[in-house]
C-alpha cells in the first residue's frame, strides 16, 4: 500500500467489495487510474483545486469529466441551489424553473425551439434517437463519437455485453472527417437510416466543409441531423458548437456543464420533430428537479454575464501554446502531441517501440499526480483556472516531459514505474 494514497486504496479496497468497479462511473474508476500511484477518492473541490482523502492537493483539469465549467463550488450556482432548497426540491406538480430554464436555451442555442430535460447525457442522446425514429418511421442509425451507455449506442462498441445482437446490428459507425465512409453506410441501408448523431468535434477540428456536408447527405436521405453536445455544449460558445462552427442541427443533447456538475441533461431541436416527445416515452420522475435546475438557470446568466467561454478559450490556448513549445524544446514529438479545442484539449500519446501508448500514459500519470496535477490527459478547463494554475501545469509538464522521453529513449521504462501498466479497454475518444 502507497503511503501517498493510503486511504485512497483502504476506500477502494473496501468498495471493490460492494459497488462493481469500485464506482459509478467508468471514466473514474481503477481502469483508468494504475494501482500504487494513484488517487481513488477526493473530498472536497473549490475553484479548481481539489483534495484527495490523503490530503493532497492538485489543481484539477478533469473537472469532474468536463462537468463542471465553473469551478468548484461556484458561489452564485450553489447560492442559487440553496435558495431553491428553502423552497423544495421535487414536487407533485412541475415548478416555473422549468419554463425558466427552457426558455433561457431556447435563447441561447440556435438550434433549439422545444426543449426537454435528462439527467445524464445518455437520457438526452437515448431521446433525441427515439424521436428521430418516430418522425423518420426508420429504425437504422448512423453515429461518430461517443453517445452514452445505453443499448441504441454502446451496441456498436466493444462494451456490448448484454446488448441484444438485433439492437447492435441497428447502429452503423462512421468515421470523423470521413465523408465516405457516412456515404456507405447510406448506400448500404438506402431510405433506412433514422438519425445521423455525431459529436461535432472532440480531439481533431472537422476539415472545412465536413459537418455542413454530414447535415447535407442526411437531409438527402429523409434522416434527422442530430448533435450531440454534452461536453461542447456551453464550452465552445454560449449556443454551443453548432453556434461556434455555423453548422445547425435539427436536434441537439447537452449535459455536463450546463449546471456546472448538477445532474442535468437536455434535448433541444425543431418544433416539428421535439413535438414527438409527446407520443414516445421519454418520462423520469426526477426530470423535473428543481436543485439542477436552479444551478442550470444560474451557471447560464453567469455564460452571458461573464463572457465565460472566451475565458476558457483564452486559459486553454496558453496550455495549448506552453505545451507545445515544451514538447518542440524537448523533442518529443515522436511521444506526444497536442490536440482538441483550447477549452478540451487532449495530451496524444503513441506507440514507441517497444512501448505502448497505454505504458508511457501509465508514467506519465504517475508522475502528474505526485506533482500535484489531477489529469487524465485532457485539458478540460473551468472559469476558475487562474494564470497561476496555467503556470503550475505547464512547470509540471517541463518536469514530467523530460522523463518520458529518458523513458523511451534509453528503455528505462521498468525503471521508472511504480505500479503495474495500464491495460487498452474500452475507449471512449
Amino acid at each position: 500500500m502507497s503511503e501517498r494514497y493510503q486511504h485512497s486504496e483502504e476506500f477502494l479496497e473496501r468498495a471493490l467489495k460492494i459497488i462493481p468497479l469500485g464506482t459509478q462511473t467508468f471514466s473514474k474508476s481503477k481502469t483508468q487510474y494504475p494501482f500504487g500511484v494513484s488517487p481513488y477518492y477526493l473530498s472536497r473541490g473549490f475553484g479548481s483545486h481539489v483534495w484527495d482523502v490523503d490530503g493532497n492537493e492538485y489543481v484539477d483539469f478533469i473537472n469532474a469529466l468536463a462537468a463542471v465549467t465553473l469551478g468548484y463550488n461556484d458561489p452564485e450556482v450553489d447560492g442559487a441551489v440553496r435558495e431553491q432548497l428553502e423552497a423544495g426540491v421535487i414536487f407533485s406538480l412541475p415548478h416555473p424553473v422549468e419554463i425558466e430554464v427552457a426558455e433561457k436555451i431556447i435563447e441561447m442555442v440556435p438550434c433549439a425551439e422545444m426543449v426537454r430535460f435528462g439527467k445524464n447525457g445518455s437520457d438526452a442522446t437515448a431521446g433525441a434517437i427515439r424521436i428521430a425514429r418516430a418522425y423518420t418511421g426508420k429504425d437504422h442509425v448512423a453515429v461518430c463519437g461517443y453517445h452514452g451507455w445505453q443499448d441504441w449506442y454502446i451496441g456498436s462498441t466493444t462494451k456490448n455485453k448484454g446488448v441484444p445482437k438485433a439492437t447492435q446490428e441497428l447502429t452503423h459507425v462512421f468515421n470523423y472527417n470521413d465523408i465516405e465512409s457516412l456515404h456507405s453506410i447510406f448506400r448500404k441501408l438506402p431510405e433506412q437510416i433514422a438519425a445521423v448523431i455525431m459529436e461535432p468535434m472532440n480531439v481533431v477540428e472537422p476539415t472545412p466543409g465536413f459537418l455542413e456536408e454530414v447535415k447535407k447527405i442526411a437531409h438527402k436521405h429523409g434522416a434527422v441531423f442530430i448533435f450531440d453536445e454534452t461536453v461542447t455544449g456551453f464550452r465552445f460558445s454560449e449556443g454551443g458548437a453548432q453556434k461556434y462552427f455555423q453548422v445547425i442541427p435539427d436536434i441537439a443533447t447537452f449535459g455536463k456543464g450546463v449546471a456546472n456538475g448538477y445532474p442535468l441533461s437536455v434535448v433541444a431541436g425543431k418544433f416539428e420533430i421535439m413535438r414527438y416527445m409527446e407520443e414516445v416515452f421519454f418520462s423520469f420522475t426526477f426530470g423535473g428537479e428543481a436543485l439542477s435546475l436552479a444551478a442550470a438557470r444560474a451557471t447560464m446568466k453567469k455564460l452571458q454575464r461573464n463572457q465565460v467561454v472566451e475565458i476558457l478559450k483564452k486559459q486553454g490556448e496558453k496550455i495549448i501554446k506552453g505545451l507545445k513549445e515544451l514538447i518542440n524544446k524537448n523533442d518529443i514529438g515522436h511521444i506526444v502531441s497536442i490536440s482538441g479545442h483550447p477549452s478540451w484539449s487532449f495530451l496524444l500519446f503513441k506507440d514507441v517501440t517497444p512501448y505502448s501508448q497505454w505504458e508511457i500514459k501509465t508514467l506519465f500519470l504517475q508522475e502528474m499526480f505526485s506533482r500535484g496535477i489531477l489529469t487524465l490527459g485532457t485539458h478540460n478547463m473551468s472559469y476558475a483556472h487562474s494564470d497561476e494554475d496555467i503556470s503550475f501545469l505547464l512547470r509540471v509538464y517541463s518536469d514530467v516531459l523530460p522523463v518520458l522521453k529518458d523513458a523511451v529513449n534509453n528503455r528505462v521504462m521498468d525503471k521508472l514505474l511504480r505500479c503495474k501498466p495500464l491495460e487498452p479497454l474500452f475507449k471512449i475518444r
